[in-house]
């Protein structure tokens, strides 16, 4: 099953697919540009990964102080960075490279720790479509993420579906497509992560507490580009959706 969360009408309401758009729970059926779309669930702690598929590992060699031998590369994000589908990316006044990531983001169904690799699995509620855009101008020791690289305002798109799990048999065999201006830029499959699902619950539960609404956002492959304002960027995941997304300056949020 796919649900969503949006605004209309000054309320907030849970919503399924429909061939004209959306269909919220009191029956109602809108277009998709007549609701402000949310995040499709309420989210807890986000937990990026960097580096964590090997095309993309070597896209970015000539960068790197770091290696597939290396520990998962985490970082965590703040609510402020995420935004939903046909939301509005701002791109700072000059920045030189900033490009999108399609991740395919796992949603954390009930608390784990300490949790075996043969259960991590029992953990996943189900899954989502995330764009989690980096500017590359603010790095710092490549390739250690810093705030100001990824953890921006409005810079985490997710959406537009959460999909149960169930309805998912293989998460690791998904194909991933990035769209600029209707124009694939970025392909790659699930099947090419340096760390797969159950490892990466395994790692962080032996540390940390996942709890339900947590997110695990998990890299990107190879294939990312430079995006300007103006720009619509489109990622896509089979069986899971597709996130419509737009690039704008300063001046749309008054700076």
């Amino acid at each position: 099953m796919k649900t969503a969360r949006v605004a209309y009408g000054g309320a907030l309401h849970s919503a399924t697919p429909h061939e004209a758009g959306l269909r919220l729970a009191d029956g109602r059926v809108l277009a998709e540009d007549q609701v402000v779309w949310l995040p499709p669930f309420e989210v807890g702690s986000v937990l990026a990964l960097g580096l964590n598929y090997a095309d993309h590992l070597k896209e970015l060699s000539r960068e790197l102080t770091v290696s597939v031998k290396d520990e998962p590369l985490v970082f965590l994000k703040s609510p402020g960075a995420l935004i939903g589908h046909r939301g509005e990316t701002r791109r700072p006044a000059g920045v030189k490279f900033m490009h999108y990531e399609c991740e395919l983001a796992v949603v954390i169904g009930k608390t784990a720790q300490r949790v075996p690799r043969e259960r991590a699995m029992e953990h996943v509620a189900g899954y989502t479509v995330a764009n989690d855009y980096a500017i590359r101008d603010y790095l710092e020791n490549w390739y250690r993420p810093n705030l100001r690289v990824k953890n921006r305002d409005t810079c985490t798109v997710i959406g537009p579906w959460f999909v149960d799990a169930a309805d998912v048999p293989d998460p690791h065999d998904l194909g991933l497509r990035t769209y600029v201006n209707g124009v694939v830029k970025q392909q790659g499959r699930t099947s090419n992560m340096v760390n797969d699902i159950p490892a990466l619950i395994e790692y962080l539960s032996s540390f940390m507490t996942l709890k339900a609404g947590d997110v695990l956002l998990t890299g990107t492959p190879e294939g990312v580009v430079n995006v300007d304002e103006g720009d619509e960027v489109v990622t896509e995941i089979d069986a899971i959706g597709r996130l419509v997304n737009r690039i704008v300056g300063d001046a749309r949020f008054g700076r």
